[in-house]
């Protein structure tokens, strides 16, 4: 039987203090305790603080990494200043440029080559692009860049092979795996040893729930969330995962959407 929890904000809290900096404003607190689902590691629990759709918050010790923050920067009022930031692609759901700048402050940014021709040089001078399969560190942590595109012939435009990345963050005893935009790859299926995994699923552009399903069956995380999934049915998640992997079921749209 699936193991499947829901997330409910407040679960667990994690003290960030005097984190960031660079110029950032009053609203992104430099003293903020995060709210969100805990995961234990060797060295100290991971937050998982879903913020909208593709957006999410990472929190681990004094380190707060944002993947694909857009939507605004009153969406990010009252957060933990950025420390890190991940950016997968350039699709406006993952890459806003007003975001970025107002969340920015002088945080270490990760991206895609297709998202750093687009920053302005003061946000170049803080970025590195990765190309999928190669690495770099955010602050210390190891991030590799995994390959993440469409494989079904008639969708292969939304997401050509080789522009977008998923994400492999390492954190203490733990590898996270952010997919992004992706159907399931041949690096997806190959994964081994992941703790946590985001997957999206939506058509026509990312992977539908079955698709989503085989992935997971076959690559084995212990814990998945689905996001970046708008309306799709989920229910097929609930009832088809093996007893290797924990669904997490969150809000991704506490907005609506």
């Amino acid at each position: 039987m699936v193991k499947r929890r829901e997330l409910m904000a407040g679960m667990a809290t994690l003290s960030l203090l005097s984190i960031g900096g660079g110029h950032l404003g009053a609203a992104f607190a430099q003293d903020a305790t995060l709210d969100g689902d805990a995961i234990p590691t060797a060295d100290g629990d991971i937050i998982v603080h879903p913020i909208d759709h593709a957006s999410l918050l990472l929190g681990y010790g004094d380190q707060a990494i944002y993947v694909d923050p857009v939507g605004g920067a009153a969406l990010y009022e009252g957060l933990p200043a950025a420390t890190a930031i991940l950016i997968t692609h350039g699709h406006g759901d993952h890459f806003d440029l007003a975001t970025l700048e107002a969340i920015a402050g002088s945080a270490p940014i990760i991206t895609s080559q297709e998202v750093f021709d687009q920053l302005p040089e003061g946000l170049k001078a803080q970025a590195t692009a990765l190309a999928n399969g190669s690495g770099g560190t955010l602050n210390g942590i190891a991030v590799s860049a995994i390959p993440a595109h469409n494989t079904t012939a008639d969708r292969m435009n939304y997401h050509p092979v080789g522009v977008g990345n998923g994400y492999l963050i390492t954190l203490g005893d733990k590898v996270v795996y952010v997919a992004g935009d992706t159907e399931p790859t041949p690096e997806m299926l190959a994964l081994t040893g992941i703790a946590v995994a985001f997957l999206p699923m939506n058509l026509p552009y990312t992977m539908t729930p079955e698709q989503a399903l085989e992935a997971i069956n076959t690559f084995k995380p212990a814990i998945v969330y689905p996001y970046h999934y708008g309306d799709s049915d989920l229910s097929v998640l609930e009832t088809g995962i093996n007893a290797d992997t924990e669904l997490r079921l969150a809000n991704w749209y506490p907005n609506g959407g």
